[in-house]
């Protein structure tokens, strides 16, 4: 009787796990969608560099911080199931690049954070934190910095690339590798929320997503990069699928490892995820590569590597949801 009443009424409740998700995209709101329904404290941090696209058409129309990847990762949280949940992913028809001030080709969630972020006098903070009630998110999704941020980035030529959309949609000249990305301004701050979740987090996760024009520059905010270095918790990093045309169009793991390398001076992911099933077709027309393993070129990664079948069978070039979920889960226990 005493050791049952010690067990209901004494007992400390249990510990909840934090889970960090740093990058944004499709990659992030992937891995977000199989995390959801575990018991975890999830976080999405996403950059606030992207200026290409319906995003990047509002950013300048009407100088707010592009939503496309805040608003994804949300919609990727909810647990709404209904035709709300729909709709805030619903895209006018349109072209994604067309005018700054045009309805079509916007994500109809994009203009709701416009039209919250003017209803609470231009505080998006406020306005993510309505839309995440709105949207009944099992989790939040933080800007990682604030303050108007670009990015451009150096191939390995030595030739400079100015801005997401150039960087991504590989509009520049010379050779197409590139060696390392970097922020405009420099030194721009992280958004406070941010760096005490990362404190907080029992596990960071960055990636999957386009690594130079999505995850990094996250990853390479001052502040976050002194916060990750700093950070006990346990760090993976979840390699690409595959390449898509621009960015990293023949890179293989080693080189995912070694550009992260690069703009850390040293390894700070504790395990990386790779993906071996290569057998889904991808569609030739869209001209993405599987990520190839090298290897010979891993040997001293082999005991941080984890490696197995995270392919999502009917869109080749992501993530299974569930499968990745199932393999993070089992770094909380």
């Amino acid at each position: 009787m005493f050791k049952t009443f010690l067990k209901n009424y004494l007992e400390l409740p249990p510990k909840t796990t934090n889970i960090v998700c740093l990058g944004g995209g499709v990659g992030t709101a992937q891995i977000l969608k199989g995390l959801r329904d575990y018991p975890f404290d999830l976080t999405a941090v996403v950059s606030m560099a992207d200026d290409g696209g319906s995003a990047g058409r509002l950013r300048r129309a009407f100088s707010i911080p592009p939503p496309g990847d805040l608003v994804n990762c949300l919609a990727a949280l909810s647990d709404e199931e209904s035709v709300l949940q729909k709709l805030f992913v619903f895209r006018f028809e349109g072209k994604r690049y067309g005018k700054d001030t045009d309805l079509g080709g916007q994500k109809l969630g994009n203009l709701i954070f416009v039209a919250l972020t003017n209803i609470y006098a231009g505080d998006t903070n406020k306005a993510l934190e309505e839309f995440s009630k709105i949207i009944s998110s099992k989790g939040r999704v933080l800007p990682a910095t604030i303050g108007n941020v670009n990015i451009w980035a150096t191939t390995q030529n030595n030739k400079k690339v100015y801005g997401e959309k150039n960087i991504d949609l590989g509009r520049y000249n010379g050779g197409r590798t590139l060696e390392k990305v970097y922020l405009d301004p420099p030194n721009i701050k992280a958004y406070k929320k941010t760096i005490d979740a990362i404190k907080k987090a029992h596990l960071l996760i960055a990636g999957p997503g386009d690594l130079f024009s999505t995850v990094l520059p996250v990853l390479i905010v001052p502040q976050i990069k002194k916060a990750l270095k700093e950070s006990p918790a346990k760090k993976i990093f979840v390699v690409n699928i595959a390449n898509k045309p621009f960015e990293t169009a023949t890179f293989k793991v080693s080189d995912y490892i070694k550009t992260l390398k690069k703009h850390f001076d040293k390894d700070i992911f504790d395990t990386i995820l790779v993906n071996t099933n290569q057998k889904p077709k991808i569609p030739s027309q869209i001209n993405y590569k599987y990520v190839v393993c090298d290897e010979e070129n891993l040997q001293e990664y082999k005991e941080n590597m984890v490696k197995g079948d995270f392919v999502n069978i009917n869109y080749p070039i992501y993530h299974d949801s569930d499968k990745i979920a199932q393999v993070i889960d089992n770094f909380t226990k």
